[in-house]
């Protein structure tokens, strides 16, 4: 017969490590932010004597987890995509249950990473960067839903957004030539800005075809400033030995990635963005012209768009 469960030595001496153990599910849903935690202590998650006491319990609890051999999976918890959630399910927020299937939500959706034994504080950057490009990903693919289908040939626009973001991406791999390069797409939208990241190494005499999965969130970014006709930039930074990094870039026009003139980059990497305020040069980088990409496949219909050559 099962003997009943009772708080180990270590419980008794580490009450609130105990409590944040009752919480995981095979998944923590982890409150990084003090506001956050105050948040969801009123919707009766367990309180500790403040959030850092709660931070070293959960960090006890991982740990304790993992040398009993347990493997845990940590995300964020967000109070109020929390909030959203138990209203989009019907369930009472107040209750440990709805906590629990909020998390194992949580790894459905791919939002948590493995603990691995490591100090709690070294897992917060990577979460932190992997819920940003979540929201990003959610927003932007709102975006390519609203932008509907053609009138005239009932394709979806959407779906050619993403066919010619994924051309311009590969072109701008090729025309930066051999090398490790550093991508950053950005665009603006009135819920505030968009960006994403992606690194390839380009070999001599290849054409570049950046993998989906490596890729998918810069091309749908991308996607979604041209289905939506925000405004646009791709900057790419290239590292070599014994040069310095080089930093070129393209801004979205028409439907076309237009090269940046040196001047152009500088300026764009020199000016504070909010203050619009001159910032003193990178030591050890090169402010180059980009170059002209080769014109991406020409799409069955150009929905309105004249299908050009991206050569001023």
């Amino acid at each position: 017969m099962a003997r009943p469960h009772t708080a180990s030595r270590s419980d008794r001496r580490h009450p609130g490590t105990a409590r944040v153990d009752r919480e995981i599910t095979g998944v923590l849903a982890l409150l990084a932010e003090e506001d956050d935690y105050e948040r969801m202590t009123g919707y009766g998650a367990p309180r500790h004597r403040d959030h850092t006491q709660y931070l070293h319990s959960a960090g006890t609890a991982l740990r304790t987890r993992r040398a009993g051999g347990r493997r845990t999976r940590v995300g964020l918890l967000d109070p109020e995509e929390y909030a959203a959630y138990c209203a989009g399910s019907g369930l009472d927020p107040g209750r440990p249950d709805s906590r629990h299937r909020f998390t194992e939500h949580l790894a459905d959706t791919g939002a948590t990473l493995p603990y691995e034994g490591g100090p709690l504080a070294d897992l917060l950057p990577d979460l932190a960067q992997l819920a940003l490009r979540r929201a990003t990903f959610a927003y932007a693919g709102e975006l390519l839903d609203g932008a509907g289908r053609c009138p005239e040939c009932g394709e979806s626009l959407a779906r050619a957004a993403f066919d010619r973001a994924s051309e311009l991406l590969t072109a701008a791999c090729h025309a930066l030539g051999a090398g490790r390069h550093h991508l950053v797409c950005s665009t603006h939208t009135q819920a505030g800005p968009l960006l994403a990241e992606f690194d390839i190494r380009t070999s001599p005499g290849s054409w570049p075809r950046p993998g989906e999965s490596a890729s998918l969130d810069l091309v749908t970014v991308l996607a979604a400033a041209l289905a939506a006709g925000l405004p646009c930039g791709l900057v790419a930074r290239t590292t070599g030995p014994d040069t310095p990094d080089a930093v070129r870039g393209w801004r979205l026009r028409e439907h076309v990635l237009r090269p940046l003139t040196a001047a152009e980059v500088f300026d764009a990497y020199c000016t504070d963005t909010e203050t619009g305020d001159p910032i003193p040069p990178e030591p050890g980088v090169d402010y180059r012209a980009a170059p002209a990409l080769t014109p991406p496949r020409t799409p069955h219909h150009d929905h309105g768009q004249e299908g050009e050559e991206a050569q001023e």
